[in-house]
């Protein structure tokens, strides 16, 4: 009965942030402009008032197109008030929130903007002057040639693209270390599809609208990078890569039944150009893979809106990881559970098997995996689950599972479920979930 009633408390706090924000969406049609939040410390809840602190900032977020082009609505109120036994409360609130919040801004700044003010140019503009003068530094490969040298399969992808200078891809490579000597280190990979037509297989029949939001897995990354700059926690030292590009589609798209070799030197058949995702995010996992080696104590993730099949499988609002063996021992997914229940930005666990290994098996003695078969994912069983074998083949890092000299933990998040409605305003997730298991502890 006890772990009965824990598990539904946990479940209720899942729930306080979508409270609060559609509280404060009433409060605002009401014409409320200076709101104080009240929410009472309850046994039930570990962290009621930052909870529903995050779910009012939600509600109160401006998009940037209409901050920059509607000055006059660049505010929804004049000032949030929120309500606190005590100073140091009070205090302790406002620094967390904000802080987080600056993170989910950014991350909502770039994953809700449209294609063109978010294409990857102008996500490198943001982010330079977002991290000027800060810790983080960023460097970026913009360079076409170089984009096919260093990264074939995002290349591919970027192939059509590339014809049109506003469209072309980057990759942004972004940097923390805290100060002291450093006992984690975080490698984070971000898919950032500014825009996705589907490619030459094309997303036809009307479902093509709101596919600005494939970059949400960027967005993300970036803004944990936020969070990190504004708490700058000791000991810890994060790498980031933003695989920045468009899916386009004309005559020099990429197509299925092409063969094209990985920075691993894994030769990828081509089964659904749609299937873009995990093709831009290899290339810079395996280059994660090579610096992880040198890390202490790493941790590899990526981060996308990647499958249909999250949204099947589990519905919306909840993100998906799936831990290799490494990860498993570590239990990164139970923990990262565990945080989000708590902080409300919730995960489901899902398990790689060998059958999605099966799955990207190499059908011929051309090539030595399968990218994707031709059916959406959310037509496909397992969906979600072999895409991340798919990255792991190709990456070489189905070399450092757990009977490996060298094991690398590495988790996958598919977040196609928690990013947010379209029409709508982005979540952030999991940046909550991310800095309460790996930058709270550290305050």
């Amino acid at each position: 009965m006890a772990s009965r009633l824990l598990k539904m408390v946990m479940q209720v706090e899942i729930y306080i942030q979508l409270f609060e924000c559609l509280c404060f969406l009433r409060a605002l049609k009401a014409g409320c402009k200076s709101p104080l939040l009240v929410c009472p410390a309850h046994f039930a809840y570990e962290h009621p008032r930052g909870v529903a602190v995050w779910g009012a900032l939600h509600a109160l977020y401006v998009p940037m197109e209409i901050r920059q082009d509607v000055p006059d609505r660049a505010t929804k109120v004049r000032q949030l008030g929120v309500w606190a036994a005590t100073e140091e409360a009070a205090n302790k609130i406002a620094k967390r929130t904000e802080a987080l919040e600056s993170g989910r801004i950014v991350a909502r700044d770039i994953g809700g903007s449209d294609p063109e003010c978010m294409a990857a140019q102008r996500v490198v503009e943001y982010l330079e002057e977002k991290f000027k003068d800060t810790p983080i530094k960023m460097r970026v490969t913009s360079n076409q040639d170089e984009l096919v040298e260093k990264y074939p399969l995002l290349a591919a992808v970027n192939r059509c693209a590339r014809a049109v200078p506003r469209h072309q891809g980057r990759v942004i490579h972004l940097e923390y270390t805290g100060e002291g000597e450093v006992d984690k280190t975080l490698l984070l990979v971000g898919k950032g599809i500014t825009y996705d037509t589907g490619g030459a297989d094309i997303k036809a029949g009307g479902v093509m609208a709101g596919m600005h939001r494939d970059k949400c897995g960027a967005a993300a990354v970036a803004g944990f990078f936020q969070v990190l700059n504004a708490f700058r926690p000791k000991k810890l030292r994060v790498l980031g890569m933003l695989a920045m590009v468009r899916n386009s589609v004309g005559a020099d798209s990429y197509v299925a039944d092409e063969l094209i070799t990985s920075r691993a030197g894994v030769r990828v058949r081509v089964g659904n150009t749609d299937a873009e995702g995990r093709m831009a995010m290899t290339d810079p996992l395996c280059e994660m893979k090579e610096r992880a080696l040198k890390e202490t104590n790493p941790e590899l993730f990526t981060i996308a809106t990647l499958t249909g099949h999250a949204i099947r499988a589990m519905g919306p609002n909840y993100s998906i990881i799936l831990d290799n063996g490494p990860a498993r021992k570590l239990q990164t997914a139970q923990q990262m559970q565990q945080v989000g229940h708590e902080f409300a930005d919730p995960f489901e666990i899902s398990t790689l098997r060998r059958e999605d290994f099966d799955f990207v098996r190499a059908p011929s003695e051309y090539e030595d995996v399968l990218q994707c078969n031709n059916q959406p994912s959310s037509a496909t069983p397992r969906g979600h689950q072999f895409p991340a074998a798919f990255m792991m083949r190709s990456s070489g890092l189905d070399k450092h599972g757990c009977d490996s000299a060298n094991p690398l933990p590495y988790s996958h998040m598919d977040i196609a479920g928690s990013s947010g409605p379209f029409p709508g305003i982005p979540t952030g997730a999991p940046i909550i979930a991310m800095a309460a298991k790996y930058i709270y502890p550290r305050l």
